[in-house]
């Protein structure tokens, strides 16, 4: 329901902790330590202490049961008012991203007029289950009437029952997982290993010299002892990436390695955005505009690669904004691996899967490799799968007020076979 004219969709700012590979520095941190601290860091810089903002979009891909409230816990423990409300949310790498959207859609019809998305995952803290036979031993004595009843569930425990069944992230409709899948994809594509190198290397350097110029100075901040992402490899070469072994595919056509994948990390971010009348009242300045929000998804079982529905939701993003690529400034593709990123960018420029898939009567593609991540992406950084988003809206942000002026693409790719995808301007 609209309650009045949309309203443009003000980013404040983001902020996030450093973010580690799982069972490093946040080793003994759940995802709501994780959490509760970049909202604290937001509300510290956005003087939002004891302020009651419209909502709060936040989740986490790998969760326990514990958490099943975790967005309000969050908020509880941030200094934000009691009054503020929140609600989990859960779209795989594109958690938090899609969270900005639902904020930015709130803000837009007037139904709230400054909200927080965000972001978290641990990996190092992940959920450990018994296998189902176990828990039905535990339901069936916990129902028993009497002492027999609640006994006799007992004399079926078996030693396989003390198994523990670890999170995976293996798809449940092909029995792959993301790297396997990339794989296939890669092999589709004729994604070659030295490309995927190339790119890995290019997105360390990258990160290295944005943190030398400062440019992550206000967008982290440190937790636990740790001030900067420990993924970044500052003295990676092509040559010291090349020595790796495949390790999705140990055959000879493998091409993904540890160096050209996203390492599985812990982390979380989080964004304030809020209408302008709002921002102005507190003075508080506009960084850039969330101004379109897409989501897309692809039959992976039968048809399309597992990370490959970016390259359909962009086009369509492009088609409802009136945009080509030539429109663009600065580009923020998610190198989940670097195969995938490679992919998609081939998949636009194909004259043939412009035409079939898109319905263009031209390549959307190529993409200014030197508007591409220019301040590291996923493979330097890390990749929480929830808090990415949040990373990457922050960043480019920032980049485009640095800048003045500007429009920016992002797109992100999702388990599932879905994709999230939005633009920004100044």
């Amino acid at each position: 329901m609209y309650y009045e004219a949309p309203r443009r969709v003000a980013i404040i700012g983001g902020l996030r902790i450093p973010f580690c590979r799982s069972h490093t520095a946040y080793a003994r941190c759940s995802n709501q330590d994780m959490m509760t601290a970049v909202l604290r860091g937001l509300v510290d810089r956005f003087a939002l202490d004891g302020v009651a903002l419209g909502d709060v979009s936040l989740g986490a891909v790998i969760k326990h049961s514990r958490d099943w409230n975790l967005a309000r816990e969050s908020v509880l423990g941030s200094g934000l008012a009691p009054e503020t409300p929140a609600y989990d949310l859960q779209r795989a790498c594109g958690t938090s991203l899609e969270a900005a959207i639902q904020i930015g859609n709130k803000i837009a019809l007037g139904q709230i007029d400054a909200g927080i998305a965000g972001g978290t995952d641990s990996i190092s803290d992940a959920p450990i289950v018994y296998p189902d036979e176990y828990r039905q031993i535990l339901l069936g004595s916990f129902r028993g009437r009497s002492l027999g009843a609640r006994i006799k569930p007992w004399l079926g425990l078996r030693p396989r029952h003390f198994k523990p069944e670890l999170p995976g992230v293996t798809e449940p409709r092909t029995g792959l997982n993301m790297g396997q899948s990339t794989e296939l994809t890669a092999q589709r594509w004729g994604i070659t290993r030295e490309a995927q190198d190339e790119l890995a290397y290019q997105s360390h350097r990258r990160a290295a010299a944005a943190y030398d110029e400062g440019f992550y100075a206000d967008l982290i901040m440190p937790f636990e002892g740790v001030s900067e992402d420990n993924n970044l490899r500052r003295d990676t070469t092509p040559e010291k990436l090349a020595t790796l072994k495949p390790v999705f595919d140990r055959g000879a056509n493998g091409t993904m390695t540890a160096g050209n994948s996203t390492p599985l990390t812990d982390g979380a971010a989080g964004l304030l955005l809020a209408s302008e009348d709002w921002a102005a009242e507190r003075d508080l300045p506009v960084q850039a505009y969330l101004r379109y929000g897409k989501v897309a998804a692809v039959d992976f079982v039968a048809k399309e690669g597992l990370l490959m529905a970016p390259a359909y939701g962009v086009s369509e993003m492009l088609w409802d904004a009136g945009l080509g690529f030539s429109d663009f400034d600065l580009f923020e593709i998610h190198e989940a691996f670097a195969a995938q990123t490679l992919a998609t960018m081939k998949a636009w420029e194909s004259t043939e899967f412009c035409a079939e898939k898109l319905r263009r009567n031209a390549p959307l593609g190529p993409i200014d490799r030197d508007k591409l991540n220019i301040k590291g992406g996923s493979l330097a950084l890390g990749h929480p799968f929830a808090a990415t988003g949040a990373r990457i809206l922050a960043g480019l942000a920032k980049m485009l007020d640095e800048r003045g002026s500007g429009r920016g693409l992002i797109s992100v790719c999702t388990a599932g076979g879905m994709g999230v995808m939005a633009i920004l301007e100044k």
